[in-house]
């Protein structure tokens, strides 16, 4: 009862069921294990077999959040501190209400300004744990834009379709930024003879892949989430720009 409440259901080692008014509680650390696949489900069966009315945790995901609320579970997400702590601000929430079976129920002694206040609270707290990586994401991206020069990049694109759509993507995962910054670059890149398919390719991984902001990314989201989300985003970038650029020059020469 002493442990930390998981800042994310998926890094939760144990799932307590508790009841709250005697306080007494079951561990689970082998029921459920949100790290593996269909552990989500895993999570909505345990919790609904137990006849639980709400969970508390940090952070749940919307899909889970929306299946276990359609189960009748009630899901409170932006908890912190120990479990006994979570405990007792349910408590205080329900307002010696008894729980009543799968029904979902607002609280009623959690006036809207103390929402307002715990919201920020959290918001703050989740801001100036990341604050560091952030700020080193910052500072590298400036490092690589320095050392990056235009002599490099022409002799990096050769103009083989293939190649240049691969160093594209390469070159645009390295960086972040956000689509404006990434047209105004590709621009440059065009005027200085770069092929479209590795500025489209460029593109489509600036805005999508993230290799300098993914230590801020896996602190946020977990590990497994981002990099299989920005491996995804690399492998399709390079079909994407080789499509684009085939297309855009079908046009091109079907409209002249």
């Amino acid at each position: 009862m002493d442990a930390n409440v998981a800042h994310r259901l998926s890094a939760a080692e144990y799932l307590l069921i508790i009841d709250v008014e005697s306080g007494e509680f079951e561990a689970l650390p082998e029921s459920i294990n949100l790290h593996q696949r269909g552990s989500g489900v895993r999570t909505i069966v345990t919790a609904v077999s137990k006849g639980a009315n709400a969970i508390l945790t940090g952070y749940c995901g919307p899909s889970i959040v929306s299946q276990l609320e359609s189960s009748g579970v009630e899901i409170l997400t932006g908890i912190t501190g120990t479990v006994r702590g979570a405990l007792d601000q349910y408590r205080a929430m329900a307002d010696n209400v008894a729980l009543r079976g799968n029904q979902r129920r607002s609280a009623p002694d959690m006036t809207f300004q103390n929402t307002i206040i715990h919201t920020i609270k959290s918001s703050l707290r989740q801001f100036f744990t990341l604050l560091p990586v952030l700020l080193g994401v910052v500072l590298l991206i400036g490092l690589l834009d320095t050392f990056i020069s235009k002599e490099l990049l022409l002799s990096i694109f050769s103009g083989n379709v293939a190649f240049d759509s691969l160093w594209g993507t390469c070159l645009g995962s390295v960086f972040a930024g956000n689509p404006i910054n990434s047209y105004i670059i590709g621009g440059e890149l065009l005027k200085y003879g770069i092929s479209l398919f590795a500025v489209t390719a460029f593109i489509v991984s600036w805005v999508t892949v993230g290799l300098v902001q993914l230590p801020a990314e896996i602190a946020a989201f977990g590990k497994k989430f981002a990099l299989l989300r920005n491996g995804m985003c690399f492998v399709m970038a390079i079909p994407v720009a080789i499509l684009t650029g085939l297309i855009v020059n079908f046009l091109g020469r079907w409209i002249t």
